[in-house]
């Protein structure tokens, strides 16, 4: 799978118009194979609750449970959960009446909500935190009569569930091109908030543009964009630039995943990629290479990156070194609904355990 949006591999030329990732095989035939490892990568501690959620809630109400939605956008997680007995539907309409349903990290507007209040459906919210903070900035800057303007892609179910919280005062920006199509009521009462997962600096670009437009826009009190999603792009620019391959271990439809390939190609890699799993690799891919980075999203378990890893060691690359930018031990309790059932039932936990990490033979670039 590529980067590209054509599905064409991205490998960018150098100035001979010879592939560069050739090119730097070349001036350095003798230079062993090595990868360099992203840290922070993998899951996030919205995703490491909203799995668990499940994961508990099987374990504690019995199968099946349903869940609105992909709990967290992968693939493998996904299937995992499923045959445990996780049910996952589209809306809430398909889920028996009376019944649980956890509803995903990517958070639900009011209106499902109160559909699923209309069907007594037990609910299960998994929304991360840093989600429910930007509704909360929905929230009071609708109440304040602002035009909010969400920068965001539409269609992905945490913009649709931000939007639903004050949807006459909300338009969506997708991108910097879109900001010259905006109009506000008065441009002296807009405020910008943003989808959690998008490129920092795309989003940035945005912003720079509707403040050219509308120069009283106001900023949200606190950024918007996760901790995680910052963590996992920063990490990927810094080894980004000594490889000659990128590959991202993510699903498709993750806005995390799918930028950190724009953020590798940006900060200089000569190629990259977006993978679910190690058998999606090509082996073309690494023909002349010497240096792979390896970065995985934010609701990616770490077995799928150890998998990528054995599978480059294959095909020679058995050198690893990690390349960690910060260290993450944010961790979010478990939802209210269900620490309130576990606690009954005489069970304490009420945090969600960090996904443990087999000891890697890593050295640090």
């Amino acid at each position: 799978m590529t980067s590209s949006n054509t599905g064409a591999p991205v490998a960018p030329t150098d100035a001979a118009g010879e592939p560069r990732a050739a090119a730097a095989a070349t001036a350095t035939p003798d230079r062993a194979k090595r990868v360099l490892l992203a840290a922070p990568r993998g899951y996030c501690a919205g995703v490491d609750r909203a799995v668990v959620a499940v994961e508990k809630a099987l374990e504690h109400y019995g199968a099946p449970v349903y869940v609105r939605k992909e709990i967290v956008h992968n693939k493998f997680v996904v299937e995992t959960l499923a045959a445990r007995g996780a049910v996952f539907v589209d809306d809430t309409d398909e889920v028996p009446e009376g019944a649980r349903v956890v509803f995903s990290a990517h958070g639900v507007s009011p209106a499902v909500h109160a559909a699923a209040a209309a069907r007594s459906l037990q609910t299960i919210d998994a929304t991360c935190p840093l989600v429910t903070k930007v509704h909360k900035e929905a929230v009071r800057f609708a109440a304040d009569d602002f035009d909010i303007l969400l920068i965001g892609h539409d269609g992905h179910e945490e913009v649709e569930g931000t939007q639903g919280e004050a949807p006459d005062h909300i338009q969506v920006v997708n991108s910097p091109d879109a900001v010259e199509h905006i109009e506000v009521r008065d441009p002296e009462r807009v405020v910008w908030i943003s989808q959690t997962t998008l490129s920092v600096d795309e989003t940035m670009e945005t912003v720079r543009r509707l403040r050219q437009k509308f120069p009283h826009l106001q900023d949200p009190p606190s950024d918007d964009i996760c901790y995680a999603t910052q963590n996992r792009q920063v990490a990927v620019k810094k080894l980004a630039p000594e490889c000659d391959v990128v590959i991202t271990v993510g699903s498709a439809n993750s806005s995390n995943s799918v930028r950190l390939v724009e953020v590798a190609l940006e900060a200089g890699a000569r190629s990259s990629y977006r993978i679910d799993t190690a058998q999606e690799i090509d082996p073309a891919w690494l023909v002349g290479a010497t240096t792979v980075g390896v970065t995985s999203g934010a609701s990616v378990p770490e077995i799928l990156v150890r998998d990528v890893l054995d599978a480059l060691a294959g095909h020679g690359f058995g050198q690893v070194e990690e390349v960690r930018t910060a260290t993450e031990d944010l961790m979010f309790s478990l939802p209210r609904e269900l620490r309130a059932d576990l606690k009954a039932a005489g069970n304490p936990a009420t945090t969600p355990r960090r996904e443990g990490r087999r000891s890697l033979d890593v050295q640090p670039a």
